[in-house]
């Protein structure tokens, strides 16, 4: 068995969308609020305390009139987290859930089929009459509802995440053709093959204009109601640039995993890229991570296969046809190189593209 997410924008009428506002806070709330006991408890008694949201609705009634599944999830997120930070004490302490700056979202499970997608409207539980849905696609009718996450935009949108479980019987392909992608900054990637992307770095072409809105949103006084209006058409802006990035992310991915049995890449670690070599806006503006993401499951989907090199593996600096390491290649300055051995012109990128091709081949025949 599989579990996939499909993500719908809803549209619930005022009323629903105060019961969603409601439903956000008694969840942050119960979060904070379990966790200073816990914090409490901790500090007196060097012991865990395992408290659930039940314990707290005869103090606080409002807590009755949402979803108590909410509530649950809410209370799993916490000791999740709390449980983490003893075993891996690098992650973090839980902190406390802020209502300007936290996600607006929550997660409520189906049980006896209390939740519902028919005919583009969403049945949640608690929430009187149905939600309008923009049901973009099909649901197979062999996949079973699990559990729903609704969330709201900072642009304020409102979204339902679906997950289905389904049974995943998709048989491995035999895989013929390798293509090897070396990270580029300026394109996104640079092939085996010498091909790379029109990437349009959207993030770099709507700069200017959020520079100037965000510039008006900071000199604006603080909780009025023009700042607030200021603060969506700022978020507005930065959606669109994050969804013309994702359209183009999931397109290019698809045309690839259509097109191949087998891509190879590197392990990169592009949060330390972005901080240690200053490239955080191209390296951010790329989404190279999500990228891989789109593709790894676009090809498992179809049996198809992404394997990943080392990121300590020398692509840069080895031929791809006699095997000799030339170190002078080190240097991010040299695109271009002669082999010393037998005097082949290279391309920077594409020789490591050839380079993590062929590794990624021998990976597989391994």
């Amino acid at each position: 068995m599989a579990n996939k997410a499909c993500k719908f924008r809803i549209y619930p009428t005022q009323e629903q969308k105060t019961q969603f506002a409601k439903t956000f806070g008694c969840v942050r709330f119960i979060y904070n609020k379990m966790l200073e006991d816990k914090i409490a408890y901790y500090q007196q008694t060097k012991k865990k305390l395992n408290n659930t949201p039940a314990q707290y609705k005869e103090a606080f009634p409002f807590l009755k009139d949402v979803d108590s599944m909410a509530l649950c999830n809410a209370q799993m997120n916490l000791q999740n987290a709390y449980n983490n930070f003893f075993t891996r004490p690098d992650n973090g302490f839980p902190k406390f859930q802020s209502r300007r700056n936290s996600r607006k979202s929550y997660t409520t499970n189906c049980i006896n089929g209390n939740i519902t997608l028919e005919n583009g409207f969403l049945k949640i539980p608690k929430l009187k009459g149905l939600v309008k849905v923009k049901q973009h696609r099909q649901i197979p009718d062999d996949w079973k509802l699990k559990s729903v996450t609704v969330s709201q935009s900072a642009s304020g949108k409102y979204y339902a995440s679906i997950l289905f479980e389904y049974e995943n019987q998709v048989p491995e392909q035999e895989l013929h053709d390798f293509l090897g992608l070396d990270f580029s900054m300026h394109e996104l990637y640079r092939d085996s093959n010498g091909n790379e992307p029109s990437c349009p770095r959207y993030y770099r072409q709507s700069e200017q204009k959020l520079k100037k809105e965000q510039r008006k949103l900071s000199h604006m006084q603080k909780d009025s109601k023009n700042r607030e209006k200021q603060r969506v058409k700022v978020a507005i802006l930065h959606e669109k640039v994050a969804n013309q990035r994702r359209d183009f992310l999931h397109k290019l991915s698809r045309k690839l995993a259509n097109a191949w049995d087998c891509i190879c890449i590197e392990n990169l670690n592009m949060q330390a890229m972005a901080q240690a070599l200053h490239f955080g806006k191209s390296v951010c503006d790329n989404g190279w991570g999500m990228f891989t993401e789109f593709l790894r499951y676009k090809l498992e989907e179809v049996g198809k296969k992404l394997v990943k090199i080392d990121r300590f593996f020398a692509s840069s600096q080895i031929c791809s046809c006699c095997g000799y390491k030339n170190p002078d290649t080190k240097d991010l300055s040299v695109r271009a190189w002669d082999c010393p051995e037998c005097g082949t012109h290279h391309d920077r990128d594409v020789n490591a593209a050839v380079n993590i091709r062929n590794e990624g081949m021998r990976l597989v025949s391994a």
